[in-house]
């Protein structure tokens, strides 16, 4: 693994997921997991607020002096300095259905600039990270190896993954989404974290999403990044905290822009 000035912080990210592992795998199919719904109507378990807590406490020790901002209990994800940004279960309907698909996500963000990104997913057997500087990477059952996105140069070629087509009439633009999938060679929707780890690996070309928080997003810009594609929200700008999101493997992503753009 190539080292970064970030090397301890990234060192601690990945003992926060493993602490984070323990406690989502053993409530996962829990037959008495405690589900609630937050304002939103977005549903919430026992197992989310005890994996930010548990991290949380962890960071309180180690980390004094850095500000916190989680899904679960608040924070000013781009407030200045450094701020560790969780998630501590992205993918809560899967979690809660009983389907494999959900990860704890785990950045440093220091002066509104993710520097460090995590993405565990136990019940799939993969965790992704990245530091600024210092590469993106993935551990699965081949062992451990460095990511980088694909070469595909066109959207004619390019293979996407998106959300729901319900969420974009809602937050975004239904003719966008429609004029971006239909110029895309194949669609898919695998959501949420996963599209974009699939983007730094390779596996896909481009990711979008209509709506997104902070929370979500952090990780997987310096992943995205690290892998040498880009991360900007649907108006180009680079940023994790703009609302929206699109991956890509850099080659694709104007032309992408150009048909999410809302005009």
């Amino acid at each position: 693994m190539t080292v970064s000035s970030y090397g301890a912080d990234l060192t601690l990210a990945g003992r926060l997921a493993d602490a984070a592992d323990k406690i989502t795998t053993a409530r996962f199919r829990a037959l008495d997991l405690d589900v609630s719904s937050k304002p939103d109507r977005t549903p919430v378990t026992d197992a989310d607020t005890a994996v930010e807590d548990a991290i949380r406490t962890v960071l309180a020790a180690e980390r004094p002096g850095d500000a916190v901002a989680g899904e679960e209990r608040g924070g000013a994800a781009a407030a200045p300095g450094r701020v560790w940004v969780l998630d501590p279960i992205d993918g809560t309907k899967n979690f809660l259905r009983g389907a494999p698909v959900w990860a704890t996500l785990i950045a440093l963000v220091e002066d509104g600039t993710p520097v460090v990104g995590l993405v565990s997913a136990p019940l799939l057997g993969r965790r992704w990270w990245a530091s600024a500087g210092g590469g993106a990477f993935v551990r699965d059952d081949a062992g451990e190896h460095r990511l980088s996105v694909s070469g595909v140069r066109t959207l004619a070629d390019a293979y996407a993954s998106t959300t729901d087509l319900g969420s974009w009439t809602e937050y975004h633009s239904r003719e966008a989404y429609l004029a971006f999938t239909d110029a895309c060679w194949e669609t898919r929707a695998f959501g949420d974290f996963w599209q974009h780890c699939l983007v730094a690996e390779g596996a896909l070309d481009v990711a979008a999403e209509p709506i997104v928080n902070s929370w979500d997003v952090a990780a997987a810009q310096v992943l995205v990044t690290e892998a040498g594609g880009r991360f900007t929200d649907l108006t180009g700008a680079e940023r994790f905290d703009g609302g929206s999101a699109l991956s890509t493997n850099g080659h694709v992503h104007d032309a992408a822009l150009a048909l999410l753009r809302v005009r």
